[in-house]
């Protein structure tokens, strides 16, 4: 049996622990179609979290039902993509693309004048309209997932979310559902135009309860025939602390390590998995939170590496010598990044397993 395990980042695992229900109204709006609140989304939480996981799942759900998909990354040009999408549907589901044309005949030459059609640049809106009235003649409608929307201009995400609006407006079968860190997130429902996107149904993704983890672990290996004895999946499962990334990590390593030992884990295979998964976390997603903040920011964080918990504004202040207004900025601005979270009445932690390590080291 291969390795269940997928820690790449978008790669569905073999359980999505913790998420049940999540997707309820979602689906629920795929039967409903045109207006349903459910078909407007917006999934967030920090990085390795499980976004992009969620929204495949998104996508299959869609699929299941009978709804065409598009799927697309928030990388410049994207809503371009999303128009050549959009256009090829629209000639699968229609009379198909127009073909070359005969202009002249000649019969005593063999010779024959044709003309290609000239190269189409789809109208984002009208392809959208036809698209759709396409689908909902056949019962069906279109979901648009858009990933990682930190990292693109707003101007475009703007512009989708206004078309989309239109096309609700019109009673058109549409869905879309988006995907990023929580700062992006905010300041997109912070615009103008796209202030109705503040109605969408709002997933904040969090870790899962160690219990769900043990659990999935106990199932998934059983069926790999491994033998593990019910204490050590208990300490496999803690040192993941219910993040998703980590859930992944820890799994793939034990998988691994078991294939080297006759299917088998014991107390050294299982610390040299974890050893390995946090090592893989520190290099995947902590360097990479870490990678764009200023230093400010990261003086605000050694200072909470400091704590062995969760760090209260007052202590923050009184190590980086700031004005409770300077730590409130800096604290709202690093809760947005996704990289700490609160964590009681004025209180904070750190929102990605291993970071307060990481700093400390």
């Amino acid at each position: 049996m291969q390795n269940p395990f997928k820690p790449t980042a978008g790669a569905t695992p073999p359980d999505l622990i913790g998420r049940a229900g999540l997707l309820d109204e979602f689906e629920y709006g795929l039967h409903q179609g045109s207006g349903a609140p459910g078909l407007l989304a917006i999934i967030t939480g920090s990085r390795g979290i499980g976004k992009t996981v969620m929204l495949n799942a998104a996508e299959a759900t869609a699929k299941e039902h009978g709804w065409a998909v598009i799927s697309r990354t928030a990388t410049p040009g994207f809503l371009a993509k999303i128009g050549d999408d959009m256009l090829r549907l629209t000639d699968e589901l229609g009379d198909g693309p127009p073909t070359r044309k005969i202009t002249a005949f000649s019969a005593a030459g063999f010779g024959l004048t044709t003309q290609l059609p000239a190269e189409r640049v789809p109208d984002w809106r009208r392809t959208g309209e036809e698209l759709l009235r396409l689908l909902d003649a056949q019962g069906t409608g279109l979901v648009i997932t858009i990933d990682e929307i930190h990292a693109v201009d707003r101007t475009e995400i703007s512009q989708l979310a206004a078309d989309v609006q239109h096309f609700i407006r019109d009673g058109l079968p549409i869905g879309l559902v988006f995907a990023g860190l929580p700062s992006a997130v905010s300041d997109l429902l912070n615009e103008g135009v796209a202030t109705f996107l503040r109605r969408a149904d709002r997933i904040n993704l969090h870790e899962a309860a160690i219990a769900e983890v043990t659990a999935s672990y106990r199932e998934l290996f059983r069926d790999g025939g491994i033998d593990v004895a019910p204490e050590l999946l208990d300490e496999a499962a803690e040192a993941t602390e219910g993040y998703p990334f980590l859930i992944q990590l820890v799994g793939y390593y034990l998988w691994m390590e078991a294939g080297k030992a006759s299917w088998t884990l014991d107390q050294n295979s299982v610390h040299k998995a974890t050893a390995a998964a946090q090592r893989r976390n520190t290099l995947v997603v902590v360097e990479s939170a870490l990678s764009d903040i200023s230093d400010k920011d990261r003086e605000f964080l050694h200072a909470m590496a400091e704590q062995d918990g969760p760090s209260a504004a007052a202590q923050i202040g009184h190590i980086i010598t700031s004005k409770p207004n300077v730590v409130s900025k800096y604290r709202n601005r690093l809760i947005a990044a996704g990289l700490i979270e609160p964590a009681g009445y004025g209180k904070v932690d750190f929102a990605i397993p291993g970071l307060r390590q990481y700093l400390r080291g």
